[in-house]
């Protein structure tokens, strides 16, 4: 689960600019830190929160489209663009790559409120589901390699017989490596463990003979 009050992070060049956008924020009782340029922003260790990223368009060094090109390598947060020099183009391909919003300055302060909310919320969701993949997986981790061969056949339908005809293994076999499944993915049925199966995009068996 999320952790930590939702914090906005700030990466404008102009200080007089920074300074309003931190009080704003903080108005609105969020969190803010502020940063003068991309390097900054990246060199600086991040908090465990649902987080929103507002970033200037024209910045010394890394500008605002390339930072936000390298951010999408990995995680970052959801942006929300300011700028004064705002074109089409530069538009096009902020939204293109996921920005929130393109906001020119000057702009209505509800406006970038309501789109810092936007990206908090779309954090959150985003961090929610990474936690419950994590989780997922290190159950599949603890998973031994014949109780992994096993899951593929359970998920597609194969009754023991069926699963343990075709890994030339007995039924009764079978029927222990089906509940450990059960048991190390914390599945409480067959439909919520296919279901973990789709969320980890684990291959099935073919579908069992009729």
């Amino acid at each position: 689960m999320n952790s930590g009050t939702p914090i906005v992070f700030v990466v404008d060049d102009d200080f007089r600019v920074r300074e309003a956008l931190a009080s704003l924020i903080s108005s609105h009782g969020l969190r803010a830190a502020v940063f003068g340029s991309a390097a900054e922003f990246l060199e600086t260790e991040k908090p465990d929160a649902p987080a929103c990223l507002i970033l200037d368009l024209d910045l010394p060094g890394i500008n605002g489209l390339e930072l936000q090109e390298q951010l999408s390598a990995g995680y970052a947060p959801p942006v929300v663009f300011v700028t004064g020099h705002g074109d089409i183009p530069s538009s096009v391909r902020a939204m293109k790559r996921g920005a929130i919003e393109f906001l020119s300055k000057p702009f209505n302060p509800q406006d970038l409120l309501r789109a810092v909310e936007m990206g908090i919320e779309r954090d959150r969701v985003a961090r929610d589901r990474r936690s419950e993949l994590l989780e997922l997986q290190q159950c599949y981790d603890s998973l031994t390699p014949r109780e992994q061969e096993v899951l593929p056949f359970v998920v597609a339908g194969y009754a023991n017989k069926q699963t343990a005809s075709a890994l030339g293994v007995t039924e009764i076999t079978i029927g222990v490596h089906r509940g450990q499944i059960m048991r190390k993915m914390s599945a409480r049925s067959l439909a919520e463990l296919v279901r973990m199966a789709d969320k980890l995009d684990l291959a099935r068996a073919p579908e069992p003979p009729k």
